[in-house]
């Protein structure tokens, strides 16, 4: 298989544009020089734009968990109570990341299903430090309340801890108007730049309640990256990943141009596109929701047809130069799903619907080819 010539369309890492492949080939440079601040200052101010932010953002070299581990392992000790929510995989994460340095207090529900609001209010009422919620969670295609959270968080006094990874740079999140304290995104999804850095924002209530904590991370302590943060030439307090702030850089500059309004209508709806090709081929969404739930706009879960592995769809998209996601761990061959985020084009999910068909045919699914693709088409044409 060439990966040249192979489409990801997978949720994250996602397709990477020519111009941010190439900048990552430029010099290396002292990363404490003007230089390297100019590239931070640069990537920090378009980011408060994406975040919808005034609160200080910080870039971190690791992936999104790398994020996930500093925001609450810089904000919760052994003495303090988190409450984690929890409805697919990367809930799961944070309830146990989280576990590693705080008392946690598990909010869990199947795979899939809508949070009850009532149920986190509960517990919120027997007082918690700390709240974490995944808005986007990928490994159900599920798109969960956070403005919701964030006012319950509000009135019980709690902080406010987003995963917002795989949201943030492609769907509509409001860091400051929803009260999320630390909210945290990865390079490699929505952003459509390679792995390896995650970026989080933090507020001044969230920092005030980090000075207390006595064990926390070392190499992802938000505090010490405020203080390189706040240098009259600010700088990350250890060595970052240059050749992959060159090509965040570069990324964001490709967000700029776009526009975040036109950016999250294109998401919206390509991921639409999507949700009407499989409905017209008898295919059904993977997770359930309520009034406060939606499906993501970035990657869609899919039931696997009835006498279908999950599996195998992934498998014959990929002989096709297709490459999609199956379900992650309980989710295994149950589900699969299809990424739309990043610089995802509607010729991109074109392409990828025009191959499903001929897979679910030559599996026996479907008797002919064609409607699930003018579904799509339709979608993209009315937008």
């Amino acid at each position: 298989m060439d990966l040249e010539d192979t489409l990801l369309m997978m949720p994250g890492p996602v397709p990477v544009a020519p111009r941010v492949l190439r900048a990552m080939s430029k010099p290396m440079i002292n990363h404490r020089s003007p230089e390297f601040a100019g590239i931070y200052t640069d990537c920090r101010e378009i980011l408060s734009n994406v975040f919808q932010t005034k609160n200080d953002i910080f870039l971190l070299s690791g992936s999104g968990t790398a994020g996930m581990e500093a925001a609450v392992g810089s904000l919760a000790g052994s003495e303090d109570k988190v409450i984690a929510i929890e409805n697919g995989k990367f809930g799961e994460r944070f309830k146990d990341i989280a576990a590693l340095y705080s008392e946690v207090v598990p909010v869990v529900f199947d795979w899939g299903l809508p949070i009850d609001l009532e149920v986190v209010k509960e517990k919120l009422e027997e007082g918690a430090k700390a709240i974490t919620l995944v808005h986007n969670e990928t490994s159900a295609g599920i798109l969960n309340p956070a403005a919701e959270i964030g006012k319950l968080a509000k009135k019980h006094d709690a902080l406010f801890i987003m995963d917002g990874v795989t949201s943030l740079g492609g769907d509509d999140v409001k860091v400051d108007e929803w009260g999320i304290d630390i909210a945290v995104v990865g390079s490699q999804k929505c952003l459509a730049a390679p792995p390896g850095l995650s970026i989080v924002s933090v507020s001044e209530k969230a920092f005030e309640a980090m000075k207390g904590v006595t064990k926390k991370p070392y190499y992802n302590d938000l505090l010490a990256y405020k203080k390189s943060g706040d240098k009259p030439r600010p700088e990350t307090p250890y060595t970052p990943a240059i050749p992959l702030f060159y090509a965040l850089q570069e990324a964001l500059h490709i967000v700029k141009e776009e526009g975040m309004e036109a950016r999250i209508k294109r998401h919206r709806t390509l991921s639409e596109a999507v949700r009407a090709a499989v409905a017209e081929l008898n295919i059904e969404m993977f997770p359930q929701l309520n009034e406060y739930s939606h499906y993501s706009n970035t990657v869609s879960a899919m039931k696997a047809p009835a006498g279908i592995d999950g599996e195998d769809i992934k498998s014959d998209m990929k002989k096709r130069g297709v490459i999609i996601a199956g379900g992650q761990e309980r989710l295994k061959g149950k589900i699969f799903r299809i990424g739309s985020m990043g610089n995802v084009t509607a010729r991109d999910v074109l392409s990828t619907i025009q191959q499903l068909e001929i897979v679910l045919n030559k599996r026996g699914y479907i008797d002919s080819l064609g409607a699930g693709t003018e579904a799509a088409a339709r979608v993209i044409d009315r937008a």
